[in-house]
């Protein structure tokens, strides 16, 4: 059993997906706290060539919360409905654009105004867009000591998970201790994403931006392809 735990992130780049595709059973966070420096209500689009930021509107409460305790504000479909537009100005000459904005479209105007429920539903139709079949599970419904913080908390979940190997980004090689795994009989090790090139237009490729733009501009078996371009590093040998 292969495990991967994430933040809940709204339309990450092809990185996330590809550490979603490469495990068994995918962990979300409902349970960890709101950065309005996070990825959680923001992404990056290509519009007129250069990246641009959209920000889905939030109401206005402390940034301690978790992600589950944050809610999407009352008004936002005003902003909802621009960055609509905005992403069908941006992409409505891509090669994909029929197949795609229609989906993308419905994800933005989901009524859910609970943030992580609303990240929740995207990921899950994208992963079936994509045709990812993974196991995907909400932090909270595992059993375990939820005040457990960091790596100590990482454990437990897979534990919990009865998972054999543990699969993180490479980002977080300093957070995590092979040996702690290795007691614990998991395997640790981290992916490293080969972030695909692309034509974006006649543009200079601008890569790490949501994967809208990877939709818009490629087919989804192109997009099956790219999910397997990554290397896993480890220490095996411990």
């Amino acid at each position: 059993m292969t495990v991967a735990i994430m933040q809940p992130y709204l339309f990450p780049y092809i990185g996330y997906w590809q550490l979603i595709n490469a495990v068994d059973t995918f962990v979300i966070y409902d349970n960890i706290q709101f950065s309005k420096k996070g990825w959680f209500h923001r992404n990056n689009i290509l519009l007129n060539g250069k990246k641009t930021l959209f920000s889905i509107p939030l109401k206005k409460d402390s940034d301690s919360l978790d992600v589950v305790d944050r809610f999407i504000s009352d008004d936002a479909d005003k902003e909802i409905n621009k960055i609509i537009r905005q992403i069908e100005i941006a992409y409505k000459k891509a090669p994909y654009f029929v197949d795609v904005f229609p989906l993308i479209k419905e994800i933005f105007q989901n009524d859910e105004r609970n943030l992580f429920k609303y990240i929740y539903n995207s990921v899950i139709q994208i992963c079936e867009y994509l045709e990812i079949n993974t196991n995907i599970v909400i932090s909270s419904t595992v059993n375990i000591d939820h005040s457990l913080k960091s790596q100590d908390k990482v454990i437990a979940l897979n534990k919990a998970l009865n998972a054999t190997k543990y699969i993180n980004p490479i980002g977080g090689t300093e957070l995590y201790d092979f040996e702690e795994f290795k007691k614990e009989n998991i395997e640790l090790s981290f992916l490293e994403s080969e972030v695909p090139m692309y034509k974006q237009f006649n543009n200079e490729f601008i890569p790490y931006l949501s994967i809208i733009d990877i939709m818009m501009f490629n087919s989804r078996e192109g997009i099956k392809e790219m999910l397997e371009k990554y290397k896993l590093e480890g220490n095996f040998n411990v």
